[in-house]
C-alpha cells in the first residue's frame, strides 16, 4: 500500500476511503511478531527503559504497559487553536503510511482503529503548538495517541465530544497497549508531513491559477506572444520554464488578443502606422513589464521547487519515521533519528518562499491593472463608474497589498531555527511543523491575493470590452467569476463576494 498525494486528494477532498492490502498487513503482523519474541530478553529503547533522556533508566517489566500510557498522556500538552480536519486527516494518513511500512513493531489493531477514525471522520484534538519537530511531532502525534486510548476529545460530525463517546457510537474500542505502541503513536513526523501534503495540493494548484492568469493578463494588456515561444524558453534549459511557458501556450490557444510580434514589428509595411511619426515613439509597448513578460521564469523556479517538494512529500508518506526501527527482515532491532524533520522542514520553507513569490508577482499584475499612467489602456483602478464619485476596485488593492506584505515577513525560513531543549538530548531540531503551518499561512493568504487579481481581471475585460476576444480557457474563467460577482459599477462592499471567489479558487 503506497499513500501518495493523488490518495491524499481523494480522502480529504473527494470522499474516498482508505483500504489496506493483504500484503501491507502480513507485514505489519510479521514485524509485531519478531519483536515480540525478540524484546523478551534485551533492552530495548522506550520497551523497557525510560524515554529521550530518561532512557538511562530501566523501567521494571511490572510497570512496561503503563510506561506507554505514560508517554501518551504526558505528551498531550499542546495549546493553541486545533489544526483543521483535512490537516489532522492527513496526518493520521501519514502515520497509518508509516505503520504500513512494517518497521514500528506495533499491533495491527492500532493501525486498524486509525483507519477507521480517517474513513469514519473522527479528527481527534490536536492544537496547533507543540512540536519542535525533532522525535518527530510529540505533543501533537500524543493527542491523537490519546484518542485511540479511548481517552481526550474527537470533531466528529461537526461537534466537539469525548472520545470515549464517539468510540460507543460507532461501535469501536480502544487499541491496547501490547509492547510499543504508545512510543510508536508519539514518534515520527506524520503531522508535519500531513500537513505539507495539503499544502502541496494547495501550492500546485495555486500555481496552476498563476499561470493562468498570466495568460489573462497578457491577453488584457494586448502583449506579444513571443514571451513564452519555445525557441525562446527552451534556451535557458530549465524544466520549469519549459513548462511554464508551454502551458502558457496551450492555455493562450484561441485568443485574438495576443499578438503576433513577426505581423507588427518585424514587417516594414506595419511598423510606421504604430508609431507616433513626430516623436518616433511606439504607441504600443515593445515590451510588456516584467510581471506579464517574465512570467515563464518567475512561475518556472516555483513550478521546479514543487515538483521537488512533491517527490520528498511523497517519500516522507511512505516512511518509516519511527525510533527505534524493528527490521524482521535482518532480525535487528535499529536505534537511530528517523523521526527528525529536517527533510519536511526545508521543503516546507523552499514552498513558502516559492507562494510568497507568487504573491507578489500577483499583486504587481494587480497594481497594473490599477494604475491607469501605466497600463495606459484602463479607468484608474478599473472604474467604469464616474471619476471621483465611485472608487472601483481601489480598496481591494490594499487588502492584497497588504496580505502581499504579511507573505514577505512570514518568508523568512524556519528551518534555520533551532533551540536546543529536551535536556539537550534534543539539542538540534528541525521545526519542521512550525515551517509547514507558517507554509499553510502564506497559501491562505496566496489565495486572497490571486481572488482580488481575478476580480481585477474579470473588471478589466469588461473595461475594455473583449470577452469575445479572449481565449476559451481565459473565457471560462471570467465567466466563472461573472456568475459570481457582477461587472463593478456602483460602489458596494466587496468582501463576500471575494470570499466566494476565494473558495471557488480553493476547489481541488
Amino acid at each position: 500500500m503506497r499513500i501518495d498525494l493523488s490518495v491524499i486528494n481523494d480522502i480529504l477532498y473527494r470522499g474516498g476511503r482508505l483500504v489496506w492490502d493483504a500484503p501491507t498487513r502480513q507485514k505489519i503482523e510479521a514485524c509485531y511478531g519478531f519483536l515480540e519474541l525478540f524484546a523478551r530478553d534485551k533492552i530495548i529503547y522506550g520497551i523497557n527503559t525510560g524515554f529521550g533522556p530518561m532512557a538511562q533508566w530501566r523501567v521494571s517489566d511490572d510497570h512496561l504497559r503503563d510506561l506507554q500510557y505514560n508517554i501518551i498522556r504526558s505528551h498531550a500538552t499542546g495549546m493553541g487553536e486545533p489544526l483543521s480536519d483535512f490537516f489532522i486527516r492527513a496526518s493520521m494518513l501519514a502515520r497509518v503510511g508509516s505503520f504500513a511500512q512494517g518497521k514500528s513493531g506495533v499491533h495491527p489493531e492500532l493501525v486498524t482503529l486509525l483507519t477507521e477514525f480517517i474513513n469514519r471522520g473522527i479528527y481527534p484534538y490536536i492544537p496547533k503548538h507543540g512540536s519542535v519537530g525533532a522525535s518527530g511531532d510529540l505533543v501533537q502525534l500524543a493527542h491523537i495517541a490519546l484518542c485511540l486510548i479511548g481517552e481526550g476529545k474527537v470533531h466528529y460530525q461537526g461537534a466537539w465530544r469525548p472520545t470515549a463517546e464517539v468510540l460507543k457510537q460507532c461501535g469501536l474500542k480502544p487499541i491496547d497497549i501490547h509492547i510499543r505502541e504508545g512510543l510508536s503513536c508519539t514518534n515520527g513526523t506524520s503531522v508535519m508531513t500531513g500537513i505539507s501534503a495539503v499544502n502541496q495540493l494547495h501550492a500546485e494548484n495555486l500555481l496552476r491559477l498563476a499561470t493562468l492568469a498570466a495568460v489573462w493578463m497578457n491577453e488584457i494588456a494586448g502583449s506579444y506572444d513571443d514571451l513564452m515561444a519555445a525557441p525562446l524558453n527552451e534556451s535557458r534549459h530549465h524544466p520549469g520554464q519549459i513548462t511554464i511557458a508551454k502551458q502558457m501556450r496551450e492555455l493562450s490557444e484561441g485568443s485574438k488578443r495576443l499578438q503576433k510580434r513577426e505581423n507588427k514589428l518585424y514587417n516594414g509595411e506595419q511598423v510606421n502606422g504604430l508609431m507616433d511619426e513626430e516623436h518616433q515613439v511606439f504607441k504600443d509597448k515593445v515590451q510588456a513589464y516584467y510581471s506579464l513578460r517574465c512570467a515563464p521564469q518567475i512561475l518556472g523556479p516555483i513550478f521546479d521547487t514543487l515538483a521537488y517538494s512533491r517527490k520528498v512529500i511523497e517519500d516522507e508518506l511512505n516512511a518509516a519515521s519511527d525510533n527505534p526501527i524493528i527490521d524482521p527482515e535482518t532480525q535487528n532491532v535499529y536505534h537511530g533519528g528517523n523521526f527528525h524533520g529536517d527533510y519536511i522542514s526545508l521543503e516546507a520553507d523552499k514552498m513558502k518562499i516559492a507562494m510568497v513569490r507568487l504573491a507578489m508577482v500577483s499583486e504587481r499584475q494587480l497594481n497594473y491593472l490599477c494604475h491607469d499612467r501605466i497600463n495606459g489602456i484602463l479607468p484608474p483602478f478599473l472604474n467604469i463608474g464616474t471619476l471621483g464619485l465611485n472608487y472601483g476596485i481601489q480598496a481591494c488593492q490594499f487588502t492584497a497589498t497588504s496580505t502581499t506584505a504579511e507573505c514577505q515577513t512570514l518568508a523568512m525560513p524556519n528551518y534555520v531555527h533551532s533551540i536546543p531543549n529536551n535536556n539537550d538530548n534534543q539539542d538540534i531540531v528541525s521545526m519542521g511543523t512550525n515551517s509547514a503551518e507558517l507554509c499553510a499561512q502564506v497559501i491562505d493568504n496566496c489565495y486572497q491575493v490571486l481572488s482580488i487579481l481575478y476580480l481585477a481581471m474579470a473588471q478589466a475585460v469588461d473595461c475594455l470590452d473583449i470577452r469575445d476576444e479572449l481565449a476559451p480557457a481565459t473565457r471560462a474563467q471570467y465567466d466563472a467569476i461573472r456568475r459570481i460577482t457582477p461587472t463593478i459599477i456602483d460602489d458596494t462592499p466587496f468582501y463576500e463576494d471575494l470570499a466566494k471567489i476565494e473558495q471557488y479558487l480553493r476547489t481541488l
